[in-house]
């Protein structure tokens, strides 16, 4: 059977990374990443792990000029990644999208305009999502040879992993149990068989 590599497009798109222990990169580290969009072109996600502790939503909704104040619903707020960490995004359930919406493989979307905030602020939009304040991306080629290297692994998503309100390494440590995986038995080299 054949792996799926560069030149499958998309393979990776919908999918969990896992940062393996061995991660030195700081703004990697234990990171959960939901991979929303990958191609020949690159890849694009949102890390899942990193609340932000310093701005409530409604703050954001504030900033935003978004009503009501306070809000009938709120999301939880998360350091997406390193790329433009100004820019907002929302990963939800696929049950809410607007014209801009990015469908993810397994049910899920990504929506980057003002729209679902005030859907959300207005006590409807998606049943479950979160916003994050920028994005990792990979440029082509980039992910899949830091996954040659040992740098991540990858995990279906699912609900739990992609919503639940834990601490960085709750959400890691769930994420590797779904592979069945203990980090404690875990080697940062790659072996050829």
């Amino acid at each position: 059977m054949a792996t799926p590599g560069p030149a499958s497009e998309g393979w990776l798109g919908g999918q969990i990374l896992i940062a393996m222990p061995s991660m030195e990169d700081p703004r990697f580290a234990r990171s959960v990443i939901c991979l929303c969009a990958h191609s020949p072109e690159g890849a694009m996600g949102i890390v899942l792990n990193r609340a932000i502790e310093n701005l409530t939503f409604d703050d954001l909704l504030k900033q935003l000029d978004v009503t009501p104040i306070p809000p009938q619903r709120r999301i939880r707020l998360h350091a997406g990644g390193p790329v433009e960490g100004g820019r907002g995004f929302v990963l939800h359930t696929q049950d809410w999208s607007s014209e801009g919406s990015l469908a993810i493989e397994g049910g899920f979307a990504l929506t980057a305009s003002v729209d679902i905030l005030k859907a959300i602020a207005g006590g409807e939009g998606p049943r479950q999502g979160l916003l994050a304040l920028g994005y990792a991306g990979w440029g082509p080629g980039q992910l899949e040879s830091e996954i040659a290297g040992n740098a991540w692994l990858s995990v279906s998503p699912d609900e739990a992993i992609l919503f639940a309100e834990e601490d960085q390494d709750a959400k890691w440590r769930r994420a590797l149990a779904k592979l069945k995986v203990d980090p404690l038995l875990l080697v940062g080299t790659a072996g050829r068989a």
